[in-house]
This record gives structure tokens, C-alpha cells and sequence, in this order.
């Protein structure tokens, strides 16, 4: 199964602006080196954390900035700016309603599938940016010290 990128882009950004902040102007153009995307998508990423109230944006070079503390935003905040408002799953349209198994799949899956829809979103729910930044900054201290 394969999902969209935009969650683990969205979170790069994040911890590059988290990471970086005090160091660097993280515009789009330096967010986008990290990430190896294009600028653009980086820009219409951050417009969409904008959107959502996780990041500031400064016009030309001022760069992004967190807007909430990293111990507030989850990643299903993160998750719920960058994706489309909709369930996991999609079901398919037109089963047989001849078919036996056509006319009852819908009711026999659509609770499961939204268990699994559910139990995502917790997991996503656990986790905070702060967590990926501590996270980061002790592989990447592990890295420093080994080089």
C-alpha cells in the first residue's frame, strides 16, 4: 500500500524549521536542499501549515518559524493540514447488488475499515513534533560523534 508523501514532507520542513531556526533562515529554497523537492512544493507546503496554524511564513528571505510550541503539534495535526479530508479507505462505488457478497460488502467491511482508520489516526494522535526533534537532534548528535 502506498500512501502520499505529504506527511513526511510536511514533517522535514518541521524539523528543519524546529532544527535549523536559530541557525539559518529556513526559506523554502533552504527547506528544499534538505528535503530534495522543489521549492514550490515546499511553499505550497508551508502554506498549507500556515493554513492550519503550525508555522509563520515572513514574505522573501525572513523564512518560516513555528507558530506552537513542537509539544502541540502531533502528527495527525500535521497529517489533517497537509492531507485531504478523507477516510483511509475508499470504497468502490458499484458492487452487484445481484451478488450476494456485492450487496453486503459495504456493511461487512466499512466498520473494520474504519477501525483501522481509527487506530491510525491515535497512533498519529501519540506522537509530537518535539518527539521527532529529540529524536532527530540524537542520531544526529550519535552521527557527530562517530564521524
Amino acid at each position: 500500500m502506498q500512501f502520499s508523501t505529504r506527511l513526511p514532507v510536511a514533517c522535514h520542513i518541521l524539523l528543519c524549521i524546529a532544527i535549523f531556526g536559530g541557525q539559518y533562515k529556513t526559506t523554502s529554497t533552504f527547506l528544499a536542499d534538505s528535503v530534495g523537492i522543489n521549492p514550490v512544493i515546499v511553499r505550497n507546503t508551508l502554506g498549507q501549515l500556515k493554513v492550519a496554524g503550525l508555522v509563520r511564513v515572513e514574505a522573501g528571505v525572513g523564512g518560516a518559524s513555528l507558530e506552537k510550541d513542537p509539544k502541540d503539534i502531533t502528527l495527525l495535526d500535521i497529517f489533517h493540514a497537509v492531507e485531504e479530508k478523507e477516510d483511509l479507505f475508499h470504497f468502490h462505488e458499484n458492487p452487484n447488488p445481484n451478488c450476494p457478497v456485492g450487496r453486503n460488502v459495504h456493511a461487512v467491511l466499512s466498520g473494520q475499515l474504519r477501525a483501522v482508520n481509527d487506530a491510525m489516526e491515535r497512533q498519529l494522535q501519540s506522537v509530537t513534533l518535539q518527539m521527532l526533534i529529540d529524536e532527530t537532534e540524537k542520531r544526529i548528535a550519535a552521527q557527530g560523534a562517530s564521524e
